[in-house]
């Protein structure tokens, strides 16, 4: 497979931005708003934006079902910032009647960073992304608390108040970054999510 076909999430956040670092780093990206535009896809973008907002359109659009089918049969689905919190099993300080895909087994904490008026950039290092540490822009953004078993952790925070905070992670086929890499022109953080929906690992057995 040498240019996948890799779908944009495309109910709100940053789409647009997301399609084109997709296109930059090899592949053929589509805005995905329908199920049988979900079909023809190879992998997943949940892009940043506001999860709760996008809890709720995924049901409107009939999309959850899909969603959580195409994610248990293997297909890798990247989240950012928002995306995060849509992956993961756990979230605090959200909504009660917010719903995820419960793809990444972690706990996260939703605008753990501070508010819009606290949003910051950082270098980050990223395991398996040669080429020296990220530029890493968060806004609003969650962090994970924890993480279970075969979560692998791939960047955290390496200083500030924020030390130590986990910020991206990879179970499997789900990769998960608590930052948004389409906002920076560096295309390293979606090569690598390219690149795992071009050799996709075998579906996790369920939980």
């Amino acid at each position: 497979m040498t240019a996948p076909v890799i779908g944009v999430l495309a109910l709100q956040g940053d789409v647009r931005e997301h399609v084109t670092a997709l296109t930059v780093a090899g592949a053929r990206a589509h805005t995905v708003r329908r199920p049988e535009e979900l079909d023809a896809v190879d992998g997943l973008v949940i892009p940043g934006g506001e999860s709760t907002t996008i809890s709720k359109l995924v049901d409107i659009f009939e999309l959850r079902g899909p969603i959580d089918k195409r994610i248990a049969d293997g297909m890798p689905v990247y989240g950012s910032c928002a995306g995060m919190i849509m992956l993961a099993t756990e979230v605090l300080d959200g909504r009660p009647d917010q719903r995820g895909f419960d793809g990444i087994a972690m706990t996260v904490r939703r605008n753990a960073f501070g508010r819009q008026v606290d949003s910051f950039e950082a270098p980050v290092e990223i395991t398996g992304i040669p080429g020296g540490p990220l530029h890493a822009v968060f806004i609003r953004a969650p962090w994970v608390e924890r993480v279970g078993e075969g979560v692998e952790v791939l960047g955290t925070v390496a200083d500030g108040p924020a030390i130590g905070r986990i910020v991206a992670v990879r179970q499997g086929n789900l990769l998960a970054t608590s930052f948004h890499p389409e906002l920076t022109g560096d295309p390293r953080l979606h090569a690598y999510f390219v690149d795992m929906v071009r050799a996709p690992a075998d579906p996790a057995p369920p939980a």
